[in-house]
């Protein structure tokens, strides 16, 4: 009987190395998109148009909206790709890179064919002046049209994740960014397009990156079985996906409303307050990039350990993950306080918001650090594909920040406002941290 668990198991190492091959070309990858809309908006302030930049800045702040909350299609197909390889399962892996295929597809198809409904109702949404409506119509019913390339590249980058190749992870995003930023800047300013000049480019841009993938990923299945279609189509497999696709989807939800609660709420204090929670919103997205990053090399190291049936190997992992998550979280943390001044000045010339900024950048500066635990345990849960434990202290977060938000910013205005986000951050990382031990025992128990 002990042989026969040991035959199961497929022993690997984990090392600082395996962890930073992942997470850096990640964390590289990622800092493309904020380098992205730059130049987007440098393309279309060339021209001098208020109406068409404002009508650019609507129509992406809607496709941020609506593509993320696909976001799930990458989580899910890294976990479930990381579990195959754990397991050495070849013909699994295909499966599931098909399998997720065709769902990104489909619901990019659907996004496409319902484009004009969702263009009303974001438009009725964001309720933009008649000038500025017409150039997000224009720029969305473009860039719309690439709606299953996206999500095709979606399944591409959660699948070589999911594979622990962090390098072609990034090789997707330079195409899909960099063609994009090309042509952006030729069909926006050379050919004077503007506004559908930038969409065209975001169009071409996924275009390239899903077929430079796709010709990659095809190519690594030459000479192996083909999967069968009834394999790919697999109720009970499509079950297990659906499952994990929703819990995903409402985690993003409600991290989605917190956010958006948190910039309402902030509009209450005045234009000069939401101006500076705005400038200091960066320093946490810039910490975001590389704690995403170290998120991804959680997810498949977790997912792979529960695959291969090895809890060293979750162990050392979580341990490893955790060094840096931490350790970058303090040095950038650091970094900010002292800095920060400096680049409040740099984001900001009104002199009243960099005032306010700086009265609030003690808590800006720290966000990182109340942030590591909560993006840490995500990779987990999500490389795990413990979905429903995810989902729910999820919603207990969010119950606790609505209480926060409830006794916090009537005591302390907008210090208690960035309070409540601590709050919703630190719960996040902590309910999730405290059911890691047990989950992980009853986990690598029934696979014995």
């Amino acid at each position: 009987m002990d042989q026969a668990r040991q035959i199961e198991r497929h022993p690997f190492d984990v090392s600082h190395r395996l962890v930073l091959s992942i997470a850096v070309p990640m964390t590289l990858g990622f800092l493309t998109t904020p380098l992205l809309g730059l130049v987007d908006t440098g393309v279309v302030g060339q021209r001098g148009d208020a109406n068409a930049l404002a009508g650019l800045a609507v129509g992406a702040m809607l496709f941020d909206l609506l593509l993320g909350s696909f976001n799930f299609l990458r989580a899910s197909t890294t976990a479930l790709t990381s579990q195959a390889l754990g397991r050495g399962d070849h013909d699994g892996q295909q499966a599931i890179f098909w399998r997720a295929l065709l769902l990104a597809i489909v619901c990019g198809l659907v996004l496409a064919l319902t484009s004009p409904l969702l263009l009303r109702l974001g438009l009725a949404l964001m309720g933009p002046e008649p000038a500025v409506a017409r150039e997000t119509s224009t720029y969305f019913s473009i860039r719309i049209l690439a709606a299953p390339m996206a999500l095709a590249n979606y399944a591409l980058l959660g699948f070589v994740l999911g594979r622990g190749q962090g390098s072609f992870g990034l090789l997707l995003q330079a195409i899909i960014n960099g063609v994009n930023i090309i042509l952006a800047i030729y069909l926006g300013l050379r050919l004077n397009w503007g506004v559908a000049g930038v969409a065209w480019g975001t169009l071409i841009g996924e275009t390239a990156g899903m077929v430079v993938g796709l010709a990659i990923v095809i190519k690594s299945f030459l000479g192996k079985r083909p999967t069968p279609l009834a394999q790919i189509l697999s109720r009970h497999q499509l079950a297990e996906l659906f499952a994990l696709n929703r819990d995903i989807l409402i985690r993003t939800f409600v991290l989605l409303a917190a956010f958006t609660l948190l910039t309402r709420i902030g509009t209450s204090f005045g234009a000069v307050t939401l101006a500076a929670n705005a400038v200091l919103m960066n320093f946490f997205l810039i910490s975001g990039y590389y704690l995403d990053g170290l998120a991804n090399a959680a997810e498949q190291i977790t997912g792979r350990a529960i695959g291969a049936r090895f809890r060293p190997a979750f162990n050392r992992g979580l341990k490893l993950v955790a060094f840096w998550s931490f350790g970058l979280a303090a040095i950038g943390s650091a970094f900010f306080l002292v800095a920060g001044a400096w680049l409040i000045s740099v984001l900001t010339t009104a002199p009243g918001v960099r005032e306010a900024a700086l009265a609030y950048l003690p808590w800006a500066a720290l966000t990182g650090m109340s942030g590591a635990l909560a993006f840490l345990m995500d990779g987990v849960f999500i490389g795990a594909t413990w979905s429903k434990d995810m989902r729910n202290r999820m919603l207990l977060s969010f119950a606790g920040y609505l209480l926060a938000l409830a006794t916090l910013v009537p005591a302390f205005g907008n210090h208690g406002l960035w309070m409540a986000m601590h709050v919703f951050l630190l719960l996040r990382g902590i309910l999730l941290a405290i059911i890691v031990k047990r989950r992980a025992d009853q986990t690598f128990m029934a696979a014995q």
